[in-house]
């Protein structure tokens, strides 16, 4: 595993609202301390930093424009020199300039850490690797929320996001853990 020295770390959703409580239980507690660890290596490294934030379509999100939902946790604050992506749907890459954006800096490498496992980090990790990114997306880095499955049977946060993650696994991208990067950075 060779950590490039412009990987880009692609931070997803660490706004305020994806800590609302009517989103329900979640799982990886730690997942905060994970990827600020990431975010520090990535700025101690000089490496590209690019953080996503979601504007909804919808009135009834937590990520509606013009409330608090949409802010950032201020821990997570764009530094100087690091590009803020907004997107109004979980795939980061539609409707965005990010595609166009690593392109054009010759960036190949990316890891993928943020939220929701099942939503918009599953979304912008199929499109990266659909493009032809080497993705990885950090398993302890990333959390989701108790969902029901299509036929309505409750699934665990820790169900929904193994199965994403078995979803992108080895065809999209490469799941990994923070403490392999952290180790190869």
């Amino acid at each position: 595993m060779e950590l490039k020295t412009d990987a880009a770390l692609i931070l997803i959703d660490q706004q305020k609202g994806i800590l609302h409580p009517r989103l329900g239980p979640r799982n990886n507690p730690e997942a905060e301390l994970r990827m600020l660890e990431l975010l520090a290596l990535w700025r101690h490294s000089a490496r590209p930093v690019i953080h996503v934030h979601h504007l909804s379509r919808s009135p009834d999100s937590v990520f509606w424009p013009g409330q608090s939902g949409v802010e950032v946790q201020e821990r997570f604050a764009p530094l100087a020199g690091e590009r803020l992506i907004q997107k109004q749907v979980p795939d980061a890459f539609s409707g965005t300039r990010l595609e166009a954006d690593l392109r054009s800096a010759g960036i190949g490498q990316l890891v993928i850490v943020g939220v929701a496992t099942h939503n918009s980090v599953e979304s912008t990790a199929r499109t990266a690797g659909n493009l032809g990114f080497e993705t990885w997306v950090v398993e302890d880095a990333c959390f989701t929320f108790d969902k029901a499955d299509y036929f309505g049977n409750a699934r665990s946060a820790d169900e929904v996001h193994a199965m994403s993650l078995g979803n992108l696994h080895g065809e999209y991208a490469t799941v990994i853990s923070a403490r392999r990067i952290l180790e190869a950075g």
